[in-house]
């Protein structure tokens, strides 16, 4: 096989040809981590020169400030924009960065300086695509650190013509900005609508909502989640029929509720319809569950709630999860009345257990909570359904960008 021909990506601007080099990341780069000033010492702090840290590697501006005394009198180092920051500590090992901001940085954060010739967005690019490989190879199972001499020993291959590399440089750079113009987006959706739920149901203990539509003006009704829906118990399917091959027959978890309320996909559990259960507890395309279970202390789950999706699948109810039914009320107005942080605030703060939290049916019904007329609960339902509809379509859209740009990375360089 030709070599020349191997060290060459799938996909290449036009007018570039030819093989590219293999060089490691230490012969093209200057590489150098910082330190940290003294906590003990205020005098170190407060200052004019941003202090960056793992988690603010792309970030416009920083939580702490360095003075220049501190900054002199310790070994944390400078950087500037445009130079790549790469996290070598902890939750964040293997992210990669483009500093924003001029600053200085601590241990935990790998400065990478590109010499002459060789293009910073192109590197970042590549350390970005290399990241679970990196992980992988020289982090157990995702824990521990990473050193500046494990990233200078690594490998890369690259154009030979700056120009192929500013141009693929810029070209990822360009659609990282466009993932993140989505990512807002969808952000500023996500935020609209929590605002909204906090405007739009009555806060503890009072009968009117902050907002409302025109030409309701009455107060709402009080009443107890039990006068107004019943909660039925799911089934406890047995373990050996779960699978790891994909089926169209699926178990229902806690883990299928997002935090705030909302389907998730591929959090249940494949089962094998050889295991036979009762009918009953086969779910219908839009019924409304909600968790009694959440595995995380903080509980972010517990007691929200989601719909069922009409998407060909059978989808099974178990033990964990509460099926509602309700009684003479608008389902989606129901859905979205329990996904307030009144109503999850309450679940929280009547949880049992401590590492995994628990509620039960009897307790979400006994949640106190305003209700209004059947048209307002229509309409307000109908407000929040438009808002989750443009979220689902910016979050499809964010995936099929992030989804083709994990695609191009993959076919762009070797």
């Amino acid at each position: 096989m030709d070599k020349n021909k191997v060290n060459v990506p799938k996909i290449r601007f036009p007018g570039f040809e030819g093989p590219w080099e293999q060089r490691e990341l230490g012969e093209i780069t200057e590489c150098y981590s910082g330190g940290t000033p003294s906590v003990g010492n205020k005098a170190y702090y407060g200052g004019t020169i941003p202090f960056i840290r793992s988690g603010e590697i792309n970030a416009y501006s920083t939580e702490l400030f360095l003075t220049e005394e501190g900054f002199q009198n310790s070994s944390a180092k400078e950087v500037k924009v445009g130079d790549i920051l790469y996290a070598l500590y902890g939750a964040t090992s293997g992210e990669v960065g483009i500093s924003h901001i001029n600053g200085a940085i601590n241990q935990a954060i790998l400065a990478i300086k590109p010499n002459s010739k060789y293009n910073s967005h192109f590197i970042a690019q590549w350390l970005r695509k290399q990241k679970v490989q990196i992980v992988n190879t020289y982090l157990q199972g995702g824990q521990g650190n990473l050193s500046g001499n494990i990233v200078k020993d690594l490998v890369i291959s690259i154009p030979k013509n700056e120009n192929e590399q500013q141009e693929i440089g810029t070209f990822f750079s360009n659609l990282d900005n466009l993932i993140t113009l989505h990512q807002r987006k969808l952000e500023h959706l996500q935020d609209k609508k929590k605002g909204l739920l906090q405007k739009m149901f009555p806060k503890e203990g009072d009968k009117f909502p902050e907002v409302r539509f025109p030409g309701f003006t009455d107060s709402w009704k009080q009443s107890k989640l039990g006068d107004i829906l019943s909660l039925e118990n799911g089934f406890a399917f047995k373990s050996e029929f779960f699978q790891e091959e994909n089926s169209t027959t699926i178990v229902l978890t806690p883990g299928n509720v997002a935090v705030g309320g909302g389907f998730q996909n591929d959090k249940g559990r494949y089962y094998n319809v050889a295991g036979t259960f009762p009918k009953q507890f086969i779910f219908n395309p839009g019924d409304i569950f909600v968790t009694m279970t959440d595995l995380t202390p903080s509980a972010q789950t517990l007691g929200f709630p989601a719909i069922v999706p009409n998407d060909g699948k059978e989808y099974l109810h178990n033990q964990r999860l509460g099926k509602i039914v309700s009684y003479d009320y608008n389902n989606l107005f129901l859905f979205y009345l329990l996904c307030t942080d009144n109503y999850h605030n309450y679940i929280v703060s009547t949880a049992s257990g401590t590492t995994v939290k628990h509620t039960s049916p009897e307790r979400i019904l006994d949640y106190n909570c305003y209700i209004p007329r059947n048209d307002e609960q229509c309409k307000i339902a109908s407000c929040f359904r438009r808002i989750d509809n443009l979220i689902t379509l910016h979050q499809r859209k964010l995936d099929h960008l992030q989804q083709q740009k994990k695609g191009l990375l993959q076919q762009m360089f070797i």
